[in-house]
């Protein structure tokens, strides 16, 4: 299992559009992978679960993946949190 924090960099933040792009890219993975912010804890591959977060530009979240591609999994989700889209 590996966690890591991640700022979120996305221009609009969490909205609906980039929540379905993030879900996307976390279904691609056979890892079990959540993202947690304050006490919320939630399936990121879940986009119900994704939009109750109300992520803005600059939130911080801890992303948990865990299963037999859970490094490709954190390294991809990362990669397109920090990108500025």
């Amino acid at each position: 299992m590996i966690k890591k924090p991640i700022t979120v960099q996305l221009a609009s933040g969490l909205e609906a559009r980039p929540a379905a792009v993030l879900v996307q890219v976390a279904s691609q993975y056979d890892s079990k992978i959540y993202v947690e912010t304050g006490d919320k804890k939630v399936n990121a591959k879940s986009i119900m679960g994704m939009m109750t977060l109300g992520l803005s530009t600059g939130s911080s979240v801890t992303v948990t993946a865990d299963g037999d591609d859970e490094e490709t999994a954190i390294e991809n989700i990362e990669k397109y949190l920090s990108s500025h889209n």
